[in-house]
């Protein structure tokens, strides 16, 4: 035998060990990206009332959950695709974009909306009442400029406007700012950020704080109508391999709006304390309250954004519907 194959034979026998000694993850390991705002209270009800657990024990498991604070679809795509997190938190747009990126290979779908919830484009100068309005010394904050679900929504304003070929037209003034540090910038005033494209309870708290603030764009009117713009996703592999889990946390996500809309006092606590937030609680209770706001899983005038997307080319594959890109579940039967 020749040193070579010597040297061939051992690291075959070496990786063989290793694919022994490491068997295939169990069960049980649920790490999910959220980031700012309201509209993660399912899943703060959900920590804070221990339901994934909950859930899991029905199933004969015990599930181990972590919950990672991340900004911007981007930074939530990335740890998604490198097994930094199971279930990845984020915009509606960053789901079409690692859809269409994974298409074939990891198969990246989504699991449940997080709920509807009107998201408004607010600025603190007098010069803005439409989009139109803004001039290259305004700054549009978003979480991640051109990508994140409320540029994607800008951008379908803007094409609506002035046409698809200028649908980026304002993206030259976007800058990535976390929520809370955007909102501080509008309600204080006199900083390089004019507006804000966020989301519950910033969104109301700017425009509480700030009598120069006003809305500018409320996505609603962009989408048609109520729509799902922050939703959960996972690869086709986490789902089909880990069954149990993924059940798990479905079922206590249904509990955690069910539990939202039953107890909106005590859902209002669970995100003050849960996010150690000093968020006026009456604030917090009229957002809940809001009949433009409901807690539910299935997904709704999503796909919208998607057509968008791929007449514009920021995705290559065109969906036929809303149930190309999220999980074929029985809550997203109806999803649109």
């Amino acid at each position: 035998m020749t040193r070579h194959a010597r040297r061939d034979l051992a690291a075959l026998a070496l990786a063989l060990t290793a694919a022994v000694a490491t068997p295939a993850r169990a069960e049980g390991q649920l790490r999910i990206a959220e980031q700012f705002g309201i509209v993660y209270l399912a899943l703060n009800v959900a920590d804070d009332l221990k339901l994934i657990e909950k859930h899991g024990k029905a199933q004969g498991i015990d599930v181990k959950v972590e919950y990672v604070k991340l900004s911007g679809g981007p930074a939530v795509n990335e740890a998604l695709l490198s097994g930094s997190i199971e279930v990845a938190g984020a915009g509606v747009g960053p789901l079409l974009t690692v859809w269409d990126r994974t298409l074939g290979r990891q198969n990246v779908k989504g699991i449940a909306s997080l709920g509807n919830f009107p998201y408004y484009l607010v600025t603190n100068n007098p010069a803005v009442k439409t989009i139109a309005d803004f001039g290259d010394k305004d700054r549009i904050a978003t979480p991640a400029a051109g990508v994140s679900v409320q540029s994607r929504i800008l951008q379908l304003a803007s094409a609506r406007l002035w046409g698809d070929a200028q649908y980026n037209r304002l993206d030259r003034l976007q800058v990535a700012v976390p929520h809370p540090e955007a909102a501080a910038a509008i309600i204080k005033g006199g900083t390089e950020v004019t507006a804000h494209f966020g989301n519950p309870p910033f969104q109301e708290q700017e425009l509480a704080g700030n009598p120069n603030a006003r809305i500018v764009l409320n996505s609603y009117d962009v989408l048609g109508g109520p729509a799902s713009a922050t939703v959960l996703y996972a690869t086709e592999k986490f789902r089909k391999e880990n069954p149990k889990t993924y059940k798990a946390f479905v079922d206590a996500l249904a509990e955690a709006a069910q539990f939202i809309r039953a107890n909106p006092e005590k859902a209002a606590d669970i995100f003050i304390r849960g996010n150690k937030s000093g968020v006026d609680r009456e604030l917090l209770l009229k957002i809940i309250r809001n009949p433009e706001v409901e807690f539910k899983l299935t997904p709704q005038n999503t796909y919208a954004l998607a057509e968008f997307m791929h007449r514009i080319g920021a995705i290559k594959n065109k969906p036929a519907s809303a149930k190309d890109y999220f999980f074929d579940d029985a809550h997203n039967a109806a999803a649109n």
